[in-house]
């Protein structure tokens, strides 16, 4: 697939478990409702995925099932991204092998980088692999901003064709329009800047929400790519109190508590060191998922 088709409501999908070990029939049945809802892509084993608590041959599996169901069908994203180069590249390059459409590659956690360190890091992966990639940056997780001149230094370089920004600052938007060469592509990293990102210039969204409400998060993402900003600011507004709930604790525990509740997964397990929600948010999630969205 192009990278054209880089676009729109892309679905972080969650990782359902049972029992400590994948559901493999529940994400089966997840990706085929992305696909008869209209989902434009889906990110396996992303940080909504709990990529940091998946094994290597666990994404390995999420992968083969993903293309088993969906391959040719949408962009199939593959989750690649740590915080050791070397670890990065085993991934990216196992994802481009198998067949993945993209893969995203998270700003190195804990460690700390540079800039330059985080340049450095990028290249070294671009230069081996011929699948394409997309940065993320997400500081709020990692502790580290890829700064929009970094940014637009990286886009020059071949098989790096997209940023999920991440950071939730509209000014660093604008600051990657304005420095990034003009067909790289920007996506929203936060479902509560997708319909502004999209305004500024972006392509479409990397999403949380999506695992809620696939069919209108795609119809946002339509309208505002269309220039109908009444339709996407009326979704845009529907949709807020759950972009908001979402993160009410830790993603993907709201979301996985959703599913679970809307009967889409088997079970809610998150694996330690994330835990289950707490009575008084998970009574705000079910009032909000019944009253406000009638999904339960």
């Amino acid at each position: 697939m192009g990278n054209e088709t880089l676009k729109g409501s892309i679905v972080a999908l969650v990782t359902p478990f049972r029992g400590g070990k994948i559901d493999e029939e529940s994400f089966r049945n997840l990706i085929r409702w992305h696909l008869k809802e209209g989902t434009h892509g889906i990110l396996v084993s992303g940080t909504t995925g709990e990529s940091a608590t998946l094994s290597k041959e666990e994404k390995k599996r999420l992968f083969e099932i993903a293309l088993e169901e969906a391959k040719g069908k949408l962009p199939l994203i593959a989750g690649t991204g740590t915080n050791d180069t070397q670890k990065t590249l085993e991934l990216t390059k196992m994802a481009e092998e198998m067949g993945m459409d993209a893969a995203l590659l998270v700003t190195p956690y804990y460690n700390k980088p540079t800039q330059k360190g985080l340049y450095e890091h990028y290249k070294y992966i671009a230069s081996q692999v011929k699948i394409p990639l997309i940065l993320y940056n997400v500081p709020g997780r990692t502790a580290v901003n890829l700064l929009p001149e970094t940014t637009a230094k990286l886009s020059e370089i071949e098989y790096i064709v997209a940023i999920k920004e991440a950071c939730g600052d509209l000014k660093q938007i604008s600051e990657l329009k304005l420095k990034c060469k003009e067909d790289f592509i920007i996506l929203s990293g936060d479902d509560f800047t997708a319909y502004p990102t999209i305004v500024l210039g972006g392509k479409g969204v990397v999403s949380v929400a999506a695992n809620i409400t696939p069919k209108e998060m795609a119809e946002l993402m339509e309208a505002s790519l269309n220039g109908n900003y009444s339709r996407a600011l009326e979704l845009h507004l529907y949709l807020y109190p759950l972009f908001k709930i979402l993160f009410i604790e830790t993603n993907p525990v709201p979301a996985k508590e959703a599913l679970y509740l809307m009967g889409m997964i088997e079970s809610p397990e998150v694996r330690l060191p994330l835990s289950s929600l707490t009575e008084n948010s998970f009574q705000q999630l079910k009032t909000l998922l019944r009253e406000t969205y009638k999904l339960l």
